[in-house]
């Protein structure tokens, strides 16, 4: 399964109160940090809410497999 790689590069300050508890959801609390997060509906939807706050890349899962 693919997995997203999820870098915080702007600040929460002065954002709305929801977008601030999404980066903390995603496990994101500074500038600069990465979360690897499994690449499914919920968690889209909540990079979506901050896409104006993170960059993300997709991991091809195919390296898991044995």
């Amino acid at each position: 399964m693919a997995r997203l790689k999820v870098q915080q590069t702007r600040s929460a300050i002065g954002r709305k109160a929801n977008q601030r508890e999404t980066l903390r959801s995603l496990g994101l609390k500074r500038i600069g940090d990465v979360v690897v997060k499994e690449d499914r509906p919920e968690i889209r939807g909540m990079v979506h809410t901050v896409r104006h706050l993170v960059t993300v890349d997709v991991i091809d899962g195919e390296s898991d497999k044995q």
